[in-house]
């Protein structure tokens, strides 16, 4: 299977720059998993396509400012992405220019409040650094840092909180789980009062997710592992649905990965954390996850592959280019797709 048969012609303008001023007035295209037919509607009407008995599972990672701008002693300000938390002081991190972030170097953010040493190199030339400090992380990062929009995103974010869910919890995530950003606490409450159950997992989103396909043969790619918990009693609620005849919709790429790196041959999942390494695509058998929302992906990329392993990769190349001919928003801020 080659990375080129996932391509579409994406025009630049219908990369979504900002989030609605509502969240559930984005549009939706459900796509029958069944039958591959199309169907157009806003996001508050994903009800209409799920039962009593089924149950969502959402991914309450949280986004944490994790852009920052150190300077180093010649004044050289250089810009550093935190990816993964290593351990209390220890990051790995993406850092441009990179030349510039050798082994040994320090950095000072914020007049010196806080204070880096690059001390490792790790996968594809992102950096392992050590921060030092007096007082809080957390807050000091909450002071320092800034929201870590993807590239694509020019446009300045007035409200930080719209870059995350309205159930995000845990903090930890260098990217937002982006199909979680159409619920409103409005929807989540109607969907209880139609008798759909609501699970969480958590997994931190960071380079594994966004890191593009760079060889031929899809194969060959390779994933960077994400942190990911499921705890006992959201693991409860996804198995006692599965027993109980209803279906587990996955809210996002994130949420499936960590299901189907949890789950067993039989689709039971168990209270776990760890890392998962898992890429996704056609030919693999969905192990617990019945249907799927999701934003629509950028070309060639792990996401879209991991959609199509639902459907088929004609079927979700298709609806691709509905999308683009319907003039749907696109990526983090854009529509959402609803395969069940």
């Amino acid at each position: 299977m080659r990375t080129k048969d996932f391509y579409f012609d994406l025009p630049e303008h219908l990369i979504a720059q900002t989030p609605l001023l509502d969240r559930s007035e984005s549009r939706l295209m459900h796509v029958s998993r069944a039958t591959g037919e199309i169907s157009h509607r806003k996001f508050y009407d994903f009800l209409d396509y799920m039962s009593h008995g089924d149950c969502l599972v959402l991914n309450n990672t949280k986004v944490i400012p994790a852009r920052l701008f150190g300077v180093k002693d010649t004044g050289a300000t250089v810009e550093f992405l935190l990816l993964k938390r290593l351990n209390m002081n220890q990051w790995e991190t993406l850092v441009k220019p990179g030349k510039k972030a050798k082994i040994g170097t320090e950095f000072i953010f914020g007049e010196g409040k806080l204070k880096c040493t690059i001390i490792g190199i790790g996968e594809e030339g992102t950096r392992i650094i050590e921060f030092s400090y007096d007082g809080v992380f957390e807050e000091i990062l909450d002071e320092l840092g800034t929201m870590p929009l993807p590239p694509y995103i020019t446009e300045k974010l007035d409200d930080p909180a719209r870059y995350n869910t309205v159930y995000a919890k845990h903090n930890g995530s260098a990217a937002a789980p982006t199909a979680g950003l159409h619920f409103t606490p409005e929807l989540l409450e109607a969907a209880r009062k139609k008798g759909v159950r609501i699970a969480y997992v958590t997994l931190h989103v960071g380079l594994g997710t966004f890191r593009p396909v760079k060889v031929d043969d899809v194969n060959e790619h390779k994933m960077h592992s994400e942190y990911y918990e499921l705890d006992e009693e959201n693991a409860e609620i996804i198995n006692s649905t599965r027993a109980n005849g209803g279906r587990i919709i996955s809210v996002g790429t994130t949420s499936t990965r960590t299901l189907e790196t949890i789950a067993d041959e039989n689709g039971l999942v168990k209270a776990k954390s760890g890392w998962t390494e898992i890429f996704i695509y056609p030919g693999y058998k969905y192990k617990v996850v019945d249907g799927l929302i999701t934003n629509f992906h950028l070309p060639e990329s792990t996401l879209i592959m991991l959609v199509s392993a639902l459907s088929d990769k004609e079927t979700i190349l298709k609806a691709y280019e509905t999308a683009v001919a319907k003039e749907y928003r696109f990526f983090s801020f854009g529509d959402a797709m609803m395969i069940i």
